[in-house]
């Protein structure tokens, strides 16, 4: 006995585990459609003991989404939010004065792992929506004269659709004037329905009056409350004042499912003491009959019989509620309710009824799973419903296959789940089937059929088709110019197939002026200057959409060509006038200073020729188009010494061609001083002036002296030469061409004067000279390495020579020492330093110097007292 009472405590036990409810909610009626109602996750408690990372694992799925359920009015997230499908209505959905609620079933996974079903129970509150409402706006009714004070009629009685009993509750008053000899009382009816009544508070006199009009007012308990008026014409003659009266207050009834529909399951009878139509009596459901009940049943309003509607089936629940009103044809009418109350029997056997609710359906028929998912991982939840009672209602369910299996939660509830390892590959689709039966005599079976698709998972990372884009692009293009596409492949499906490209931020990209497309198509994104930076390196990153994303880098070098956007600018002069001093002697060479130029750009573009613009009539400057040596191109005579102002003009190779000029102002003095070395003269100040004219003019004298002597003798001497060596020329005529060429090119920072070549003394001893003519020939010979580069220009290494020099560009007078140097662009420097080394032009070779090796030359130079010194480089 007593283990036959623990097992029926342990029974009882289970029965509320699998009953009881997990979340209840409360929500209001007439509420817009996707109202929030809670958050069953926070609720439920589930998450409380997990980690962040673990609480975004868990996943909640709505079941048995159907009408009947009432589940269809509210949807359930992933993440566990509640909301409302709809607008719910309490009057439609539930019966008055009874708790209006329906139960929602939510399967909890965590990750592919079934954890639990959650049964929430939401309460549907009533709200105070529905005004009482008068079934006529006006009645008209009767005293008859015979009537005495107290006597009563009944009045219609308003109703009020609302469910609960605060706003459907109604009070009623009169509105009359004081004259009237009527009051209102309310009497309340079986059904706990107050019903107004009209109190005679006085005799009638009809030839006094034969009529009132009076107004009922309803209000029902709401806050605020909500009003219905009601016109009472009363006119004084005989009334209704019998209502009708049913056979019986309460109707018990049971009937079997299998009912015939055309057959009455109930005749109701009511009877009604008056005659005439104060005594016709109809039915009607009353309004607190539920709607989802009348729906299920059929009442004649003339015989009060009750039927089945076509539509009735049998399902858990097994009794029905309902309100019939007897209605008389008084004026008003009176009425009377009672209360049926139905019991179902079933006594059929009938085959169980299989639900699927999948987690990730695909159709009705079908659902799909990842290849990925692990053993045990939940796929779908199964629902077997059987209506029968007894061992006809009693279902077992089974699912034979490899790959899945069903798990029991419930007599009549399964899980289905993951049996063994998928692979897609191997095999992306199944058939599965689920059976049950009921252990009924005989036993009925239902078979479920539906697939299942495996699907494919982001396994394969995308991959660039070069780990290096390399593109080139001219500088100064237009915003959004195109560069170039970059492009990777990825084999996977779907999302993890689809590919998008974007530039990686870094600190060494944040001025980077290209733009990447999610098409990987690379443009500009702001104008590009090639002498701020002429090659741009920077990744790219390519991901695919997948779940998780996989990618991949690639290196991008875009080389910036030059555009002629630069114009070549004077580095020297640096002064625009440059005042320029040149002291001539006889024995000067014909170098006077160097030009010199620079352009940012590169290749042809900055390759620079120079010339001469204006002020050069008498022909006596030329200017190298190469080098930019400024010298002069004829003999220098004494009346060509003066003030010229000279313009000049470099120019880049560019197209279209760039250029800058400058201005000198050269200051030429002539001088017939034959000294084989030229001094220096120096700047003096004021107070010195005058001694230094009286210098100048006694050592003019003396030189011009010492000249015309000279003079004379060269001339004797030439006179000999030339008729005996009249054909040297010709012999040799590239002498003089080979003499011509010679140049000594310098980059200093201060204009120059070079000493000129001695031509003369050398046109005089060509005699002398043309024994020896291979040896200057050899020595004098144009290299075969003169060339010019259009990025870069060399010289070779050249002696130092001291010369006279006076400056007036900023008035300064020294000794000048020629440093032989590299003549390159302002850039070209630049590089030469941060490369430690200088890019060579082609070289110009020097003038050769004569020494012992060469006696003849020696003994004519040293004869005729020309005399250069040179110092060897440092």
């Amino acid at each position: 006995m007593t283990a036959y009472i623990g097992l029926l405590c342990l029974l009882h036990l289970l029965i509320t585990l699998v009953l009881s409810i997990d979340i209840t909610y409360h929500v209001k009626e007439e509420d817009r459609p996707h109202t929030y109602i809670g958050d069953i996750a926070v609720d439920s408690n589930l998450s409380h003991p997990l980690t962040h990372q673990q609480h975004t694992l868990i996943t909640f799925t709505q079941l048995q989404r159907t009408v009947e359920s009432g589940s269809h009015l509210f949807n359930v997230t992933n993440s566990g939010k509640l909301y409302t499908t709809q607008t719910l209505n309490a009057e439609s959905l539930c019966t008055y004065n009874k708790e209006c609620s329906r139960i929602v079933k939510v399967a909890v996974r965590k990750g592919k792992t079934f954890m639990k079903i959650l049964r929430i129970k939401i309460l549907i509150e009533d709200i105070n929506d529905h005004s009482p409402e008068f079934p006529q706006n006006e009645v008209e009714i009767e005293f008859s004269e015979r009537d005495r004070k107290g006597d009563k009629i009944s009045l219609l009685n308003a109703i009020d659709k609302d469910i609960s009993i605060k706003n459907s509750q109604i009070t009623y008053m009169i509105k009359k004037t004081k004259r009237e000899p009527f009051s209102l009382s309310v009497e309340k009816r079986y059904d706990g329905v107050y019903i107004p009544t009209l109190v005679l508070g006085d005799k009638l006199d009809r030839e006094v009056k034969d009529s009132y009009t009076l107004t009922v007012e309803a209000k029902d308990g709401g806050n605020p409350p909500n009003t219905a008026t009601l016109k009472v014409h009363v006119s004084v003659t005989d009334v209704n004042d019998n209502i009708p009266i049913f056979s019986q207050k309460v109707y018990n009834i049971s009937i079997s499912n299998s009912h015939q529909r055309h057959l009455p399951i109930l005749t109701l009878k009511a009877t009604d003491r008056d005659s005439g139509d104060n005594g016709k009596i109809s039915y009607h459901f009353n309004h607190k009959t539920s709607q989802n009940v009348q729906k299920y049943f059929v009442l004649d309003k003339k015989t009060g019989d009750l039927f089945l509607h076509d539509n009735f089936q049998v399902s858990k629940k097994q009794s029905y509620k309902l309100f019939i009103e007897a209605r008389d044809g008084g004026k008003p009418p009176l009425s009377s309710v009672t209360k049926v109350q139905i019991h179902v029997v079933n006594n059929q056997n009938n085959a169980p009824l299989i639900n699927i609710d999948f987690v990730s359906p695909l159709s009705e028929s079908s659902a799909a799973v990842s290849e990925d998912s692990e053993v045990d991982s939940f796929i779908a939840y199964v629902m077997v419903t059987d209506t029968d009672s007894g061992p006809n209602g009693e279902v077992i369910c089974d699912l034979k296959h490899d790959k899945f299996k069903l798990a029991k939660i419930d007599s009549k509830e399964y899980k289905m789940i993951v049996k063994g390892h998928l692979d897609r590959e191997i095999r992306d689709h199944y058939k599965v089937s689920i059976v049950c039966h009921d252990m009924g005599s005989p036993q009925l079976e239902s078979k479920k059929y539906f697939s299942v698709k495996v699907t494919d998972v982001n396994d394969v990372e995308p991959h660039f088709t070069k780990e290096t884009f390399q593109f080139l692009t001219y500088e100064n293009q237009k915003v959004d110019f195109p560069i170039g596409f970059i492009n990777a492949t990825d084999p996977d499906l779907g999302d993890g197939g689809q590919l998008t490209y974007s530039i990686i931020n870094d600190n060494n990209n944040d001025n980077i002026p290209f733009q990447l497309t999610k098409y990987g198509f690379i443009s500009t994104s702001q104008p590009i200057d090639r002498e701020m930076k002429d090659i741009y390196k920077f990744q790219v990153l390519v991901k695919d959409n997948g779940t998780p994303s996989l990618n991949d880098t690639a290196n991008i070098v875009i080389e910036i060509l030059d555009k002629n956007d630069n114009a070549p600018y004077f580095t020297f002069p640096n002064n625009d006038p440059y005042n320029l001093d040149v002291h001539y002697h006889p024995h000067s060479k014909k170098d006077i200073t160097i030009l010199r130029a620079s352009d940012k750009d590169t290749g042809n573009n900055a390759f620079l020729t120079y010339g001469i613009l204006r002020s050069n009539d008498k022909n006596l400057f030329t200017v190298n188009s190469h080098t930019g040596v400024l010298s002069f191109s004829r003999t220098v005579y004494q009346n060509d010494a003066g003030t010229y102002e000279l313009q000049f003009i470099v120019k880049d190779g560019g197209t279209p061609v760039q250029s800058a000029t400058t201005a000198i102002i050269l200051t030429l003095f002539v001088s017939n001083d034959t000294s084989p070395m030229l001094t220096a003269v120096p700047f003096q100040s004021g107070h010195d002036l005058n001694m230094t004219w009286v210098i100048i003019i006694v050592a003019a004298a003396v030189i011009l002296s010492v000249a015309i002597v000279v003079s004379i003798t060269l001339c004797v001497f030439r006179c000999i030469n030339h008729t005996n060596n009249s054909p040297t020329t010709a012999e040799n005529p590239n002498f003089l061409s080979q003499t011509e060429m010679r140049q000594l090119l310098y980059q200093t920072n201060n204009p120059v004067a070079i000493t000129r070549n001695a031509e003369e003394i050398f046109n005089r001893n060509l005699q002398t000279i043309k024994s020896k003519s291979q040896f200057f020939l050899e020595m004098e010979q144009t290299p075969e390495e003169w060339k010019f580069s259009t990025t870069q220009r060399r010289l070779p290494p050249v002696p130092q020579r001291c010369d006279s020099i006076h400056s007036q560009g900023r008035r300064t007078s020294s000794i000048m020492s020629y440093n032989s140097d590299t003549l390159t662009s302002q850039k070209d420097r630049e590089a030469s330093k941060s490369n430690g080394k200088t890019k060579p032009y082609d070289e110009i070779p020097a003038e050769p110097e004569y020494t012992n090796d060469n006696p003849v030359a020696a003994t004519i130079l040293k004869g005729q007292q020309i005399q250069d010194t040179y110092l060897q480089p440092t």
